[in-house]
């Protein structure tokens, strides 16, 4: 009987991190013990004897894992408001597909919970506008579980990257905002069923 590979891991190389919940940029040095606790929307989170922290997924050689391939651009900006960036698609005419915008966003996860923010109710509006010269953009409003909380930008930032990927998207601008005020109640089915809530 073939057995699940551990979680369990050690760094081979210093690894740019951020701090879960608060934020912040950390670096693990190579040779710390962590335990990958998931692996979502390309990103992972892990946990080790001085907390939890958020690994990149350019980062997945350090885990020993595979790198998925980066979505969108590393350019743009991001403040505690939000983020902005811009993206170009050649040989795409067109406005970006909404269907897609929606499961590009289902690949953006809170590092602290195992369901995506579409299906945990963070995203209050996607609208795509044109810009002129077949261009178009993506505006996006999304909440946090908890207003404080110091991923918001991160997790606004990977949701303009992952925006930015789909086809057609020529600027994506993801606002965090906070009325009305998240609820459980706003999880989806099957976000309540992969929390075990039903």
């Amino acid at each position: 009987m073939m057995q699940s590979p551990s979680n369990d891991r050690i760094l081979t190389r210093d690894t740019d991190a951020t701090v879960v919940p608060s934020g912040d940029a950390a670096l693990l040095p190579a040779g710390t013990k962590v335990n990958v606790t998931h692996r979502l929307g390309g990103n992972f989170t892990v946990v080790c004897d001085v907390g939890m922290f958020r690994i990149l997924g350019k980062d997945a050689d350090a885990l020993g894992e595979t790198p998925e391939a980066a979505a969108g651009t590393d350019g743009g900006e991001t403040t505690a408001f939000g983020s902005f960036g811009t993206a170009e698609h050649p040989g795409h005419v067109g406005e970006p597909d909404k269907e897609a915008l929606w499961e590009a966003l289902k690949q953006v996860y809170d590092p602290e919970i195992p369901v995506d923010i579409v299906n945990l109710g963070l995203i209050y509006k996607l609208e795509t506008a044109p810009l002129g010269d077949e261009r178009y953009g993506v505006q996006v409003a999304m909440t946090l579980t908890a207003p404080g909380c110091g991923m918001g930008p991160i997790i606004a930032e990977d949701a303009r990257n992952r925006l930015l990927a789909v086809p057609g998207v020529n600027e994506a601008r993801v606002e965090i905002v906070f009325e009305p005020p998240w609820t459980q109640d706003m999880i989806s089915e099957e976000g309540k069923m992969e929390l075990g809530l039903i």
